[in-house]
């Protein structure tokens, strides 16, 4: 029986590390698509390709990756006991601040299919970093577990 549950333990984990890499190349790419999409919004035709871009994105990797993601992580969280530890805690609240860059990112790409840009040029190419710095702070929590 345990060997069973390990081997779906070791199943669900590179499940998840998957899907991590999937939501990751997709938090990368959709704020560069924004930035090129703001820089094109004088352009309709251009912007219009911009907005089915990132439609697509979200739509077919983006989201259904954060969603497997999130629920991968649960399973193993409860199957390895890890939520009463303080390094889960952490990982915890840096995964909820990159689901919530995720929801902000939506959010951006929304606003500027409307045609409203409300950030610089230059900070959305910062903030197009935010998911790098989250992803090295999740990554040093799970494999050093300070």
């Amino acid at each position: 029986m345990w060997e069973r549950l390990l081997v779906a333990y070791d199943w669900i984990k590179a499940a998840h590390l998957i899907f991590v890499i999937f939501w990751m190349a997709g938090l990368f790419a959709l704020p560069r698509y924004l930035v090129y999409h703001q820089e094109n919004l004088a352009d309709a035709a251009d912007a219009a390709r911009w907005v089915e871009r990132e439609g697509k994105l979200r739509r077919i990797i983006l989201t259904p990756a954060m969603v497997v993601v999130l629920v991968l992580g649960a399973v193993l969280a409860t199957m390895s006991g890890a939520w009463s530890q303080g390094w889960m805690h952490g990982k915890l609240l840096f995964v909820l601040l990159l689901t919530g860059y995720h929801g902000w990112a939506v959010g951006y790409a929304r606003k500027l299919a409307a045609g409203r840009a409300t950030v610089s040029n230059k900070t959305l190419r910062l903030l197009n970093e935010v998911p790098a710095l989250l992803i090295a702070l999740i990554v040093v929590l799970v494999v050093v577990k300070p």
